[in-house]
C-alpha cells in the first residue's frame, strides 16, 4: 500500500539566538483534515516554530512541506498563497475599517492581482473585489459577526478581535491554518464559541494547527497533541496519553510534583 502523504512535513527544524537553542531538531507531520494542538511551558520553542513556519523568521536549518511542496525558506504571503495561513498572539484590525473591508484587506495580500490590474481597475480587480466581499460576508457569519458587517472594527471586544483574526486567516481558502494563542485572555463563553467555530471550520475541511496555553482547550478539542520542551519534542500522541506522560507532567510541574501524582500521592 502507498504510503499517504502528509498536509504538512515538518523536518528537523531549527533555530537558534546566538547562544540559545529555541527550537532544536523539530519534526513531525500533520494528515489532512486533523486538529493538531502544540503546546509546552513558557519558553518551549512554540512560537518560535510556527513563526520559521509561516515565513516570518529565518529557521537555522530543517525544511518544511505543504502537500509535498517546500516552503522552507519562502515569503509569508508566498507561503499563505500556497496554502498555509496563520493568526497572531497580538491581534491586528484596521480600527477605522469595518469588519467586511478588513476581510478585503486581508484578501487582496494573496489574491494575486497585479499591481498594474489594481492600478486600471479593470475587470480583474472588479472581479476580486466582488468575490472578496461575497467570501468575507461567508466569513463573518461562519464566526458570528455577521451582523457587524458594516461596523467599524474599533466597536469589537478582544474576543471578536479574535473571531476576526481567524476569519481573516480563512479569506485565501487555505489548506492549513495556524492559530497562535486564539482563546488567551477571552472569557469562557468566548472560548467555547472559539472553539465552535474550529469545529465548523474543520468540519469543512480545513487542517488546523492550534498553539495555545489553555490546555484543557486543547485536550478538549484536538485528536492528537503535540507537546515541547526547551525547544524539543518530548511527547506525541492523543490527548489522553499526554496528560498522563510523566514528561508532560514534569515539564509543566516539575520532576517533584510529577512523581508525586504519578505515585497517587498529589
Amino acid at each position: 500500500m502507498t504510503p499517504v502523504q502528509p498536509l504538512l512535513e515538518v523536518r528537523g527544524l531549527t533555530k537558534r539566538y546566538l547562544g540559545l537553542t529555541a527550537v532544536d531538531d523539530l519534526s513531525y507531520a500533520l494528515e489532512t483534515g486533523s486538529v493538531v494542538g502544540l503546546i509546552g511551558p513558557n519558553g518551549s520553542g512554540k512560537s518560535t516554530s510556527i513563526d520559521c513556519m509561516s515565513g516570518f523568521q529565518a529557521a537555522d536549518r530543517g525544511q518544511w512541506f505543504l502537500d509535498g511542496r517546500e516552503l522552507t525558506g519562502l515569503a509569508p504571503h508566498r507561503i499563505a498563497r500556497a496554502g498555509l495561513t496563520r493568526t497572531f498572539q497580538t491581534v491586528r484590525a484596521y480600527d477605522e475599517l469595518t469588519l467586511l473591508e478588513n476581510l478585503c484587506v486581508a484578501a487582496q495580500e494573496n489574491d494575486g492581482v497585479s499591481w498594474m490590474q489594481a492600478l486600471l481597475r479593470g475587470k480583474t480587480l472588479r472581479g476580486a473585489d466582488a468575490a472578496a466581499r461575497a467570501r468575507g460576508l461567508e466569513l463573518l457569519a461562519t464566526v458570528g459577526l455577521a451582523n457587524y458587517a458594516d461596523a467599524p472594527a474599533a466597536i469589537l471586544s478582544y474576543g471578536q478581535r479574535k473571531l476576526l483574526a481567524i476569519a481573516a486567516s480563512m479569506m485565501p481558502k487555505p489548506r492549513l491554518v495556524v492559530l497562535d494563542e486564539p482563546v488567551a485572555g477571552v472569557n469562557q463563553t468566548m472560548v467555547r464559541h472559539i472553539e465552535e467555530v474550529i469545529r465548523k471550520l474543520n468540519a469543512e475541511g480545513v487542517t488546523l494547527l492550534i498553539v495555545e496555553h489553555n490546555v484543557d482547550f486543547i485536550m478538549s478539542l484536538c485528536s492528537r497533541v503535540i507537546v515541547l520542551e526547551s525547544g524539543s519534542k518530548i511527547a506525541d500522541g492523543p490527548p489522553g496519553l499526554i496528560r498522563s506522560d510523566p514528561r508532560v507532567l514534569a515539564a509543566y510541574l516539575g520532576n517533584k510534583r510529577a512523581a508525586e501524582l504519578d505515585a497517587g500521592n498529589g
